[in-house]
Formats: C-alpha cells, structure tokens, sequence
C-alpha cells in the first residue's frame, strides 16, 4: 500500500466514460481523482493547474489528439507518469504512446484489476504494458512500413489513422479542428512518404498494421 494517495486526472472525449473510470477507479481507497478532461488542451492546462501523480487518457481525441498532449505534457514535465487507457490495441498504437513518453498502456476492455495493478506499478517508477500488446505479427511488409510510420509526426499519424478508417479530409479538419487545406498537405505528405498515389493503398497499409479491418 502506498503512503499517500495517488492523485489522478482523467482524460476522455466522452463523459460517460469518464464516469465509469471515477467510478472503477472509487473501489481503491488509494486512488483519489482530482479533475478530469475531454480534450488535450484541457489536459495540459489542468495538469499545470493540479500537479496529479498521474494522468490516465485515452489517445483518440478531438483537438489536439491524446499522442500530441502526450508529447507537450512530457516536455513540460520529464517524470511526468501517463497511462494510457484505449480501445486501440495495435501494436503501432502502443508503441507510437510510449514513444511520446507514456509510462504505460493497457485496453478498455482489461479487468478492473489491470487497471489498478498499472497505476500502481507506474507510481513504483515502472513501466506498465497490457500483456500481449507488444507482440510482433508475422505479416508482410510490416517492418518497413512501421519505420516509416514511426516517424510521422503525431499529427501526421492521426490524420493517417483517420484517412485509414474512410474518413473524408472534411470530417477529418472538424474532428482535430484544423483547416481542411491543412489536413489535405498533410494527407499529401503522408503519402509521399508511404510512396503511394491513393487512399485505397493507405487503407491496405493501415490494415497490414493492424490499425483498421
């Protein structure tokens, strides 16, 4: 049992969701949340406001998006302590959260234990990773393509995320609140570097990755 409560923020778009997490997370009278957030730039704001222990957040939001908040809060604060609770559990997900500096990952649909067990192990100055999650998958090409998809920048990744799953450069500029000329630059970015001409290869890429079905 740790000497102090673990003071949390949670960071979902939807607030029923929230709503469960306060409520899973109530069942340990170790853990204590102290504010919540719907989008990144709440988030960030909020984490300079309350000085949490932890941040636990989804990765698939409006705005900003949660790899990009990852990313900023990281830079602020070096040792801040950020798992990641998804439905996303793709390999490329995984790794892209940790990369931006999450301490750990687990899936939505993981027992209320994992939950609690991560948090802890996190606090302990360790990092915590559903298990499975990080497996590698036998399937062609996929090793190239990760390289090249490491490398996007977070924006980038969210708006290939985005194409991949049929969504139209309209729908994608109001979900990130970004220009619709600034989401097709990017668009023509992406596929310059995944040397491609058509959102149909993209589509086929984001499925060898496990990304889309």
């Amino acid at each position: 049992m740790l000497s102090q409560k673990i003071k949390i923020i949670l960071v979902d778009d939807h607030a029923v969701v929230r709503a469960g997490f306060r409520m899973l997370l109530a069942t340990s009278e170790e853990i204590e949340v102290i504010g919540e957030a719907e989008r990144g730039e709440q988030a960030i704001r909020l984490y300079q406001e309350l000085h949490p222990h932890m941040l636990v957040m989804d990765i698939s939001m409006p705005g900003i998006g949660g790899l990009e908040t990852i990313r900023r809060i990281v830079l602020l604060d070096p040792q801040a302590r950020i798992l990641v609770f998804s439905v996303h559990h793709e390999q490329v997900y995984v790794q892209r959260a940790l990369s931006a500096g999450a301490k750990g990952y687990i899936t939505k649909n993981s027992a209320p234990e994992i939950l609690i067990f991560a948090l802890r192990t996190i606090m302990q100055g360790r990092c915590y990773v559903e298990h499975g999650l990080l497996r590698a998958k036998d399937l062609k090409g996929q090793n190239a393509y990760q390289q090249i998809i490491g490398a996007f920048t977070p924006r980038e990744f969210d708006v290939f995320a985005l194409l991949a799953q049929g969504l139209t450069v309209q729908k994608i500029a109001d979900q990130l609140c970004l220009g619709q000329k600034t989401v097709a630059n990017y668009a023509t970015q992406i596929k310059k570097k995944l040397q491609i001409e058509t959102l149909t290869e993209l589509a086929h890429i984001a499925v060898i990755l496990g990304i889309t079905r």
